[in-house]
């Protein structure tokens, strides 16, 4: 789909009248014979009289006029339901569906669920137009309020979003030569392959090297954070645990075609890296690999200190990863079951600094990838002393979720518990994101994004465990909603839409963020497998 440059300031140059009108003056005084008669020696000096001397610039920034209706930019599923969002203190009572290629009418339907829209302080209203199922290229038109962006209809149109988003995490591998045939025009040669020193030694000769090569970018200066990174390992596993069938081996990297889904392989591009952080006699976790100079070839790496909080993530990730990967390399997974062990024990001798979701988090993945008593004590000790554990932290979310979803031995009382609050929770969600006129709990702002994942997140597993067709709904509502159903028009997907994040902040886009792009990635397995199952 192309991609036109709406956001533009468009700067436009008055051209003088002064000249016209002096003109008129001269020619009441003079006659007309005068200036008749003037040749090319005397049009510079007639130029100049007529201007008076002035060089007038009056630049005006032409505001930008956006849709009153809004469309997701991409495009709906064929047989999905389609909504269109109609913004205007005068609405029309019907809108048309527009065959772009063609310009012919191909539907027509009514606007209706009128009603004032607090948040964004709009008048808003929908339209329906689920059962038009034809595939193709449209757009809505309406009288008053003009017509919508393009967009497309057809089986299923976020194929290729889904793999951009998984892609993304190649993208900001590290160490890696990047080759054009897998990237593109990101194409480059291995980054930051030198060792790096402790952050604390000194630059003296015989100060410990490390190698801590490999691992994603989490920012643009070239940062690998041990906890960021671990934040998104959970919710990408969590993604192929509950929605596995959604993920293929052929998104374009290098291992595509090994036999093992794209999204494991790139998980473990990052364990690795992760494994190298752990150092090998305590078994704490360095934080961080920060980039000193890295404008000039004379850059230095340095090895953040060890940290609690990157210890215990380190833990659970571990754990975690090791239980969903012994079905490909029962070698590697063992590996990484026994650092997490280490890492776990590590910060119980710390436990003053270590934050309880977490140190709970750490103990459930752990026990359901083995079975051991201490594990469950502490897993089980952290909830009963909860009486409603907040679903809000993401720590006792995938804990109370492991936990719920483990095969070992728990109390069916505390399972109990753990269900009736994830429902109250996304009921909650579900009912304010259909009372909200653009059926999602975007701000007037439109900077909350972190915010809806975060719940999507909840949701997509709540709808895992009992499949409502009403959370389903909801799920896609928010994809729609970053797609460009929402106040301001955007699409904050990359390349994506008529009118993109990219030309108007680039700190809103979700792909570019390791976190958010991994909460995108599993709204989108959901959606995904609900596709493939329809």
């Amino acid at each position: 789909m192309n991609i036109i440059k709406r956001y533009i300031n468009k700067k436009y140059i008055s051209v003088t009248i002064a000249a016209v009108l002096c003109m008129g003056l001269l020619s009441g005084c003079n006659g007309l014979s005068g200036l008749s008669q003037a040749g090319e020696d005397n049009q510079e000096q007639d130029n100049e009289i007529a201007s008076l001397g002035l060089s007038p610039e009056f630049d005006y920034d032409i505001p930008e006029i956006l849709p009153d209706i809004m469309v997701n930019q991409l495009g709906y599923a064929t047989n999905s339901k389609k909504i269109a969002v109609f913004r205007g203190e005068i609405l029309p009572d019907t809108y048309d569906l527009i065959n772009a290629d063609t310009e012919e009418i191909v539907y027509t339907g009514e606007i209706e669920q009128k009603g004032y829209n607090e948040i964004t302080q709009e008048n808003i209203c929908h339209g329906d137009f689920s059962d038009y199922t034809t595939a193709g290229t449209y757009y809505l038109q309406a009288d008053i309020i003009g017509r919508s962006y393009t967009f497309v209809i057809e089986d299923n149109p976020y194929e290729d979003i889904f793999k951009m988003a998984l892609k993304q995490y190649y993208y900001n591998r590290c160490g890696l030569t990047l080759a054009p045939e897998f990237a593109g025009d990101t194409a480059h040669n291995a980054c930051h392959t030198k060792t790096a020193r402790l952050m604390n030694d000194s630059a003296s000769q015989g100060a410990s090297e490390f190698d801590v090569s490999g691992g994603w970018h989490i920012d643009g200066n070239g940062l690998r954070d041990v906890a960021d990174g671990c934040q998104a390992v959970t919710v990408l596993l969590l993604a192929y645990e509950l929605y596995g069938s959604a993920f293929n081996d052929d998104i374009g990297i290098p291992e595509s075609g090994n036999g093992i889904p794209d999204i494991m392989d790139e998980i473990k591009y990052e364990i690795d890296w992760l494994l190298k952080m752990q150092d090998s006699s305590s078994g704490a976790v360095y934080s961080a690999v920060s980039v000193i100079d890295n404008s000039q070839a004379a850059y230095q790496l340095y090895l953040e200190p060890v940290s609690m909080e990157a210890t215990i993530r380190f833990a659970s990730t571990m754990a975690k990863f090791s239980y969903l990967y012994r079905g490909y390399d029962l070698n590697f997974a063992t590996k990484c079951l026994n650092a997490a062990d280490r890492a776990y024990r590590y910060a119980g001798k710390y436990l003053n600094d270590v934050s309880p979701e977490e140190y709970f988090c750490a103990a459930t993945e752990l026990y359901r990838a083995t079975g051991t008593y201490g594990y469950r004590k502490a897993a089980q000790d952290y909830l009963n002393a909860e009486a409603s554990p907040d679903m809000e932290n993401d720590y006792v979310f995938w804990g109370s979720v492991t936990y719920l979803s483990t095969k070992q031995k728990v109390d069916v009382n505390i399972c109990d518990k753990l269900i009736s609050i994830l429902l109250k929770y996304v009921e909650e969600v579900s009912f304010d994101s259909k009372s909200s006129k653009y059926l999602t709990e975007g701000n007037k702002e439109q900077d909350n994004n972190d915010e809806l994942l975060h719940k999507m997140e909840r949701l997509t597993v709540v709808d895992h465990i009992i499949t409502n067709h009403e959370y389903t709904t909801v799920l896609e509502n928010h994809l729609h909603y970053f797609l460009g159903r929402n106040a301001v028009s955007i699409s904050y997907l990359d390349g994506i839409g008529s009118r993109n994040y990219q030309f108007i902040n680039e700190k809103t886009g979700i792909m570019k963020q390791v976190d958010l792009n991994a909460k995108f990635i599993l709204l989108m397995s959901a959606i995904e497998k609900n596709l493939l199952t329809e």
